[in-house]
């Protein structure tokens, strides 16, 4: 019983856990709603730069979810892969990563795909997923995970661009995992 009471909850990863309960005040803010706050708020789309809403979307489109499915299937990863990566890299480290891929695949979105909108977190995890690939990577070496994971998801997602007709944004995945893969590159030769 003593060894019971000393257990007790630890806060991590205060980055991946921040990240995480903004997802989901933006999945209940837009289901309460009605989907007013995501359209306004979460997710990008083509508008007109005078809106002062515009900017906040080129980064709050990361949080928007189309749904409890779409959230958990991305939230489940980020809360896998967040915390080793905000130990390996810092919380600043994290929120680099996160702040980037939002901001260049929300700007992508805006200036090349006028008929659609962009939500949800997929792109961070693609960020994510290559961004841990380079664990134990020592100076002056690519490791063979990196590649792998590189030919596998990224290879993937250029082909389902080019052929699958679904409502996924592929362009958000390869974006997230070349950001992913060029912070990896930097901070590697920032520790070197």
């Amino acid at each position: 019983m003593n060894k019971l009471q000393k257990l007790r909850v630890s806060i991590n990863a205060p980055v991946t856990l921040i990240f995480t309960l903004l997802c989901l005040f933006a999945l209940i803010s837009g289901t309460n709603s009605s989907g007013w706050t995501t359209t306004q708020l979460f997710e990008v789309y083509r508008c007109p730069l005078s809106d002062p809403l515009a900017y906040i979307r080129f980064f709050g489109h990361v949080l928007g979810h189309s749904g409890y499915s779409h959230f958990i299937n991305n939230i489940v990863l980020i809360l896998v892969l967040g915390p080793s990566l905000e130990e390996r890299y810092g919380r600043a480290g994290l929120c680099f990563v996160i702040l980037l891929t939002a901001l260049i695949s929300g700007l992508v979105q805006f200036a090349f795909f006028p008929s659609t909108a962009l939500l949800g977190a997929s792109g961070v995890v693609f960020a994510m997923i290559l961004l841990s690939s380079f664990s134990g990577a020592k100076q002056g070496t690519i490791p063979l995970t990196l590649l792998l994971v590189a030919v596998f998801y990224i290879g993937g997602e250029v082909k389902d661009a080019l052929t699958a007709q679904d409502n996924i944004s592929h362009m958000a995945h390869i974006i997230g995992g070349l950001c992913g893969t060029g912070v990896g590159f930097w901070f590697g030769r920032v520790k070197s």
